[in-house]
Order: structure tokens, then C-alpha cells, then sequence
């Protein structure tokens, strides 16, 4: 199941308090066919089917295609001198 870096955790909960969304949002990642990609986009609650991963108050909405992809992934993010938030993905940590 995909994880979330501390870094992630924090960025997403800001997000979702900065929107004004209501309890319950979060970042939800889909996959996109046609471009061969992932989509990420703030939303008031998952869609039918989503898998949910709730860490330490940051919720994260996965698509069928973008859970099996990003099972075994870790999702980062940072915020650059100008404000704007990007994702990134990585592989999970080893277990000790």
C-alpha cells in the first residue's frame, strides 16, 4: 500500500485546510489512459471504488490503476521558494 513521507502528510493537510474543503478531503490520484500518466487533484471525498489512505490526518484517494501502481511507493512532496507544492514518488524503505 503506498505510504506517506512526513513531508507529505504536513503539505496535504495544508492543502486541505487552505482550500477551505470539508472534513473528510484529500488528495486524490488517478490514473489517465490516454496521456499514460497519474492526475492529482484535491477532492471533497473519494469516488466509488477509490482505496483510502489516511495518515496522521491526510487522506489520499488512489484510483484502482494508481493503487496497483503505486503500491509498493511512497508519496513526498515539497514546497519551493515560491509556494508551489510538488509531488513526488519513491520507493518505500526498507524494513529493519
Amino acid at each position: 500500500m503506498l505510504t506517506l513521507t512526513n513531508n507529505a502528510v504536513l503539505v496535504i493537510r495544508d492543502l486541505t485546510a487552505q482550500q477551505q474543503v470539508p472534513d473528510g478531503a484529500g488528495l486524490r490520484i488517478a490514473t489517465d489512459p490516454s496521456a499514460g500518466s497519474l492526475t492529482l487533484a484535491l477532492v471533497e471525498q473519494p469516488a466509488q471504488g477509490d482505496e483510502v489512505v489516511n495518515s496522521e490526518g491526510a487522506r489520499v484517494f488512489l484510483d484502482a490503476g494508481a493503487a496497483e501502481l503505486l503500491d509498493d511507493k511512497a508519496l513526498d512532496a515539497a514546497v519551493d521558494a515560491q509556494g508551489a507544492v510538488q509531488f513526488g514518488i519513491a520507493e518505500q524503505p526498507a524494513s529493519a
